[in-house]
């Protein structure tokens, strides 16, 4: 994050978090992770709670620091630089931490986000269908109420923490009858009799994050396990919108900013033709333009978490977290093969990291929403918005010179 914008505190956050990734995170725990020899590294978690860098944003009264959006962005681009799946099991406590803080009462708070920001219980979201995708409101998972319980049959796929976590996030469908917006209700569901991992994902990259598909099959889930109100989750899953979208935002900034050190560190080495190749305009425009898009991303991830701090208007919110969204990991994505063409073949072994970034990197236009959703939500945001702020808006049409020749204007 650009250290002139931050707060004196923000910059001890990113050196204490920067400390930490430097210092307490492996290089074997990386390489046996892509390597598949570590499938879910929870003392990796641990040793996060164990520095209370886990879950910034919500109370200490429930470990956390009490901290906002603006102040977890940093330590998320920071803790990037180790890769999507050490980001991801990162970010979690945060994602279905905020599902838990916002919408839960304070026993359950005490039964799950306080263990979880002390590393003492690991979480996933349990959100994708086989058959449901990018539509969320289509699930076929189903929950039942019999007395003070919800019995709970259905499966979940690409869940990140699958094999590790305690316990799981999971929309399920609790009105057979109703509309997709208002039969969908969210509960914590822990792992236990009824829930099976069935199998575990072999990945392109973003390795060793236990990601794999849960089956639920007549789970018994305390009535006290639903988040919010029974067929409330929409009002929960556009909320989750914004954490999910925010740390894949943060963490695309820091895979970037890791992979464009190293291309051009190798550019300062590597000599063609008796000069140095950051001194070709092949290499060296290709920095500029990388580093000019990635300040644009850091940019807006970083107004975007003042936005949010600041309670703007939730279709704003949902818009701008998905603006980031979309244009910090296709920055991200730029950023590495701009990297890898700059180191050449060498670029494409597993001599240097960037590789492994490359296929880090690729998921994250995929997961929490395909960045082509993301599109649709900017889109349908913006028309949204336009059209409760004509009233005030200054008649820019009006301003040409045959403006009132109404009959060229057909739209039919």
């Amino acid at each position: 994050m650009f250290e002139f914008m931050l707060t004196e505190g923000q910059r001890a956050l990113g050196a204490e978090v920067r400390k930490f990734v430097a210092e307490k995170v492996s290089r074997q725990l990386i390489l046996d992770m892509d390597a598949e020899k570590v499938i879910f590294p929870k003392d990796y978690v641990r040793s996060l709670a164990d520095d209370h860098l886990l879950g910034l944003r919500f109370p200490a009264e429930y470990g956390g620091r009490g901290l906002n959006w603006a102040d977890e962005v940093v330590a998320l681009e920071e803790v990037g630089v180790l890769g999507t799946s050490l980001a991801c099991l990162y970010s979690m406590p945060s994602i279905v931490g905020e599902a838990i803080n916002a919408f839960d009462t304070t026993e359950l708070r005490e039964k799950y986000l306080r263990p979880t920001l002390e590393g003492q219980l690991f979480c996933a979201e349990a959100l994708t269908e086989p058959r449901g995708g990018s539509d969320f409101f289509g699930t076929t998972t189903i929950a039942r109420r019999e007395g003070n319980y919800y019995y709970l049959t259905g499966q979940k796929r690409f869940i990140v923490g699958a094999e590790g976590a305690d316990y799981f996030l999971v929309y399920a469908k609790t009105d057979p009858n109703g509309q997709p917006h208002q039969s969908v209700s969210a509960f914590i569901v822990d792992r236990g009799t009824g829930v099976r991992v069935e199998h575990l994902y072999g990945l392109m990259g973003t390795r060793g994050g236990g990601a794999g598909r849960v089956v639920f099959k007549d789970v018994r889930v305390p009535a006290e396990n639903l988040l919010g109100r029974e067929n409330g989750a929409a009002e929960i899953f556009y909320r989750m919108m914004i954490p999910e979208r925010m740390t894949s935002a943060a963490g695309a900034l820091g895979m970037a900013r890791a992979a464009l050190e190293v291309a051009t560190s190798y550019s300062t080495k590597r000599k063609a033709f008796g000069r140095k190749i950051k001194d070709f305009q092949a290499v060296s425009f290709k920095v500029a333009d990388s580093l000019t898009k990635l300040d644009a991303a850091r940019s807006l991830v970083y107004v975007t978490a003042r936005a949010v701090d600041t309670g703007v208007d939730p279709s704003l919110a949902r818009r701008l977290v998905s603006e980031c969204k979309k244009l910090a990991t296709e920055t991200a994505w730029e950023v590495v093969n701009h990297a890898m063409q700059i180191m050449g073949g060498i670029g494409y072994t597993n001599v240097y990291p960037v590789e492994r970034m490359l296929r880090d990197i690729r998921l994250i236009m995929i997961w929490t929403g395909t960045n082509e959703i993301m599109d649709l939500i900017i889109q349908h945001e913006f028309y949204s918005q336009l059209k409760t702020r004509r009233d005030t808006m200054r008649d820019v049409e009006a301003d040409a010179t045959n403006a009132d020749l109404i009959d060229e204007k057909v739209y039919e």
